[in-house]
């Protein structure tokens, strides 16, 4: 079950009375979820759901240096992909098969988000909800599919999944664990978007912003189609709010980047790219300002919202109502922007308080598409947990049977050799055939002590070292 990452997987010391990586007697260690099968996947976990998004906005705020940080500094993290949007912050890791592999990998993210945003390491402790074993894929499946988003069924949210695990690989921190498990939860993504009708919904955080935007247009007679919008950002969320924009209708885009992006984003997409040093002009003319720039501070403040009010004026000279929509966590719009006369503001919090949250049909479909899923990965897991096993009984089979080829060659040449070859072959392989699959049975039933029981007294095999996540030789065990 989850849990606060404060509480510790074991605190206990081990049988000899010492602590470190000798195996202990405790309770936990002793379950499925911290045997050598399944301690490899850990997840710290902060969203929408747990926090307020300004603890979550600073718990994110060093998010782009987190994952190549704990992997280099902790010899327990042998992989780690970090998922920050603007309603969560995640970060998975592969952890070494040790006894204190958990506890050591959770001081390694709290000191490294404690450093990063500038928070006390016992806050970070208490904010991160730490997610163990089999509730690390069933978690990340229903993030993946849009199932545990602000807007439930939204799909930006599998883009990020997948951007997450490229920059994972870009950082060389990726593990192949974490591989399948990115690569599982989008999988999973599509088959709940394809088989739900969640896919077709268009439900986004963008969506439910632009709604809002368009009822607070009719106080000022204006329709949403009607409006000029000055969009502020060049990212993934950028691209998803033109998709929405186009389809209410939208067709005055302006769009300005903070990175300097704007003239190639709008050319890709037919708009209109805001010239550098006419950001302020833009502002005046815009009667929605939508901003997503992922900037780690205000683009748009107070004052040049101010500026822009009194510089937009109706045909009566009145000023010009203007909605402002912050989709960033780290607030691109001033927030005292919305004490401006005349500013409606819509921000992240005001989009989950307009989300609805009941459960519909297609939502507890999609959660069981993700049990199905989580359980068919954790089943996965486990057959590998047999791989040196099956690999060192082949060895031994294979060894057998080239020094019988090598005997029959020197005694009867190498044509009778080849025969005898072919024929050792057939046999072993028909052989090996029912313990590889006996491997596999086992290691899914979470009997594999026992498998490795068998083998270690009938042949005298005890592999040494931990599982691959490769197949054994001639096919997976």
């Amino acid at each position: 079950m989850p849990g606060r990452a404060r509480n510790r997987p074991c605190g206990r010391r081990s049988r000899d009375g010492s602590e470190g990586d000798s195996p202990c007697d405790c309770a936990e260690h002793s379950s499925a979820w911290f045997n050598r099968a399944v301690v490899v996947l850990m997840t710290l976990t902060a969203s929408h759901r747990d926090l307020d998004l300004d603890v979550l906005e600073q718990l994110s705020s060093g998010a782009h240096s987190v994952g190549s940080e704990v992997v280099a500094d902790s010899h327990e993290i042998t992989g780690c992909v970090v998922l920050a949007t603007c309603n969560r912050f995640e970060v998975y890791l592969d952890v070494a098969e040790t006894c204190a592999g958990p506890e050591t990998a959770l001081d390694a993210v709290t000191a490294t988000v404690a450093r990063t945003s500038g928070l006390p390491q016992a806050d970070v402790q208490d904010s991160l909800q730490a997610r163990v074993g089999p509730e690390v894929g069933r978690h990340l499946f229903a993030v993946a599919s849009g199932l545990d988003s602000m807007v439930i069924g939204e799909r930006e949210v599998a883009g990020q999944v997948r951007r997450a695990l490229h920059t994972a690989r870009t950082e060389r921190t990726t593990s192949p664990r974490l591989e399948r498990l990115f690569q599982t939860a989008s999988r999973t993504s599509r088959a709940v978007g394809a088989q739900t009708g969640l896919g077709g919904t268009g439900r986004s955080v963008v969506g439910v912003a632009l709604d809002l935007a368009a009822e607070a247009l009719v106080e000022s007679d204006l329709e949403l189609a009607q409006a000029r919008v000055l969009l502020v950002g060049t990212g993934s969320y950028a691209g998803a709010s033109v998709t929405a924009l186009r389809a209410r209708g939208v067709t005055d885009v302006a769009v300005h980047s903070p990175s300097g992006r704007a003239a190639g984003f709008a050319a890709e997409r037919g708009l209109e790219a805001v010239e550098p040093g006419t950001l302020d002009a833009q502002l005046a003319r815009a009667d929605v300002v939508l901003s997503c720039s992922g900037a780690l501070g205000p683009v748009v403040d107070a004052a040049m919202v101010v500026d822009a009010r009194r510089r937009s004026v109706d045909d009566d000279g009145r000023p010009r109502p203007v909605v402002l929509i912050d989709l960033a966590l780290h607030h691109d719009i001033d927030p005292q922007a919305a004490q401006v006369p005349g500013v409606h503001l819509i921000d992240l919090a005001t989009v989950q308080q307009h989300s609805p949250t009941t459960v519909s049909p297609a939502v507890e479909a999609g959660l069981e598409i993700v049990a199905r899923s989580a359980a068919e990965f954790e089943a996965g897991l486990a057959e590998q947990e047999l791989v040196p096993e099956v690999v060192a009984l082949r060895a031994r089979v294979e060894a057998q049977v080239a020094a019988e080829v090598a005997r029959v060659a020197a005694r009867q040449g190498p044509e009778a050799a080849a025969q005898v070859e072919r024929s050792l072959r057939r046999v072993s392989a028909a052989l090996l055939h029912q313990p590889t699959v006996r491997a596999r049975e086992h290691a899914r039933a979470g009997r594999a002590e026992e498998y490795r029981d068998g083998l270690a007294a009938v042949f005298g095999i005890e592999p040494e070292g931990p599982a691959t996540d490769g197949p054994a030789p001639d096919g997976p065990v």
